[in-house]
């Protein structure tokens, strides 16, 4: 499969709006921009926030008109990034972006809105994927039954995606995005969840509608953080009969040699921030990981000694995706081209989008030039995947 030759997204959750008029003026500041700067033809990965549908979906001809308007910008849509549920630019998002989780009933309605919206705005002949989160937050509270009401609620939704299908002539599917620290993680506890979602989901007679919609998106930056060999973690998933619905192609921080690397561990101080959340993990000399649920001074000031003399350090911070590294620190970026080539081995196509949503938060924001930096990003992506293609 040639990579090159799919739709590339990026994800609008970089810039704010929670109306539908905010929407529209990022759209304009940035993703036509980026697309212009960049040369390169361009899909918009939309973000779409709770406040957002209900206005989308408040009259007959708010939708149409929506779509009428993406379509006149030269903007077409394949896929929406709906894990954030509120407002994604706040003060503090951290750990309030898992909320609501898989086990309440909003998460479930959110989703469908989703779903009906996509509906309208995919191109005709093409399929949609929405990516959502890994179920909930290991650290957050989390009623006794909370495993078999996320699997009750997802079957609800695929259920509804077929229905959606048969109203609609659309194929839309579920991407479940792991996360470092989250329900879902890890590849195995993917696997293993996928295999509990499918029994549940024979004993409701619905396995083969839930095998047909619901899958994974798989974050690059994510998985590289847990320090888990990318293109062995697709294949295993392949193996397993999990769909990889969408690719996120990103990259996290790494600082090397964290005991000895005085600049690296300085420079860390400068993306210590308040709105997202960034967990961080080490790989210990003996090959076991240790996990801290945020990068924070009290962390860098005193290390645990599982940190302190581990090989290395991996940052949940979606930096940009054409840096190989950032003064004193190293990006996974090389594992972008390790699992962008797995990919191109399925026998299907996932979507594609880059998500760096950071930019806003990164050291020096002030002085970037968004418009700009998202399309050498998506220039630098272009080259990758034309270069993979180029190898196959």
């Amino acid at each position: 499969m040639s990579l090159s030759r799919l739709p590339l997204s990026y994800c609008t959750n970089v810039h704010p709006g929670i109306t539908v008029r905010e929407v529209e003026a990022g759209l304009d500041r940035y993703t036509v921009a980026a697309r212009s700067k960049s040369g390169k033809d361009l899909a918009a990965g939309l973000w779409l926030a709770q406040p957002v549908l209900e206005e989308l979906l408040a009259s007959p001809n708010a939708l149409s008109g929506f779509a009428e308007r993406l379509s006149a910008r030269g903007l077409t849509t394949h896929t929406l990034n709906a894990f954030p549920y509120g407002n994604f630019h706040g003060a503090r998002v951290k750990e309030q972006v898992y909320l609501p989780d898989w086990s309440q009933p909003p998460r479930l309605e959110y989703t469908r809105k989703c779903a009906s919206i996509l509906a309208e705005l995919l191109p005709a002949g093409t399929e949609g994927s929405i990516s959502t989160l890994p179920l909930g937050f290991k650290h957050l509270p989390h009623r006794p039954d909370f495993m078999e009401a996320c699997i009750e609620q997802l079957i609800a939704c695929a259920r509804h995606l077929d229905r959606l299908r048969g109203e609609s002539g659309k194929t839309i599917r579920l991407a479940i995005e792991p996360e470092p620290l989250c329900l879902l993680e890890t590849t195995d506890e993917a696997i293993e969840f996928f295999h509990q979602l499918r029994e549940r989901a024979a004993a409701a007679g619905a396995v083969e509608t839930v095998e047909r919609y619901i899958g994974l998106c798989y974050d690059v930056c994510h998985q590289a953080v847990e320090f888990e060999d990318v293109a062995a973690s697709i294949l295993s998933l392949d193996r397993a009969g999990v769909r990889i619905n969408k690719v996120h192609i990103s990259c996290a921080l790494e600082l090397e040699d964290p005991g000895g690397n005085v600049a690296g561990r300085e420079a860390l101080r400068h993306y210590i921030e308040p709105r997202y959340l960034h967990q961080t993990l080490a790989r210990t000399r003996d090959g076991r990981i240790a996990r801290e649920i945020d990068l924070n001074q009290r962390f860098l000031d005193a290390p645990a000694t599982e940190f302190a003399s581990a090989d290395a350090w991996r940052v949940h911070f979606h930096v940009p995706v054409n840096a190989e590294s950032l003064g004193p620190l190293r990006t996974t970026r090389a594992a972008l081209r390790e699992a962008l080539t797995a990919v191109a081995g399925l026998q299907y196509a996932p979507h594609l989008e880059v998500e760096t949503y950071t930019w806003n938060v990164l050291p020096g924001a002030g002085q970037v030039d968004l418009a700009q930096g998202l399309a050498e990003e998506l220039i630098a992506t272009r080259d990758l995947l034309e270069s993979i293609g180029d190898q196959a």
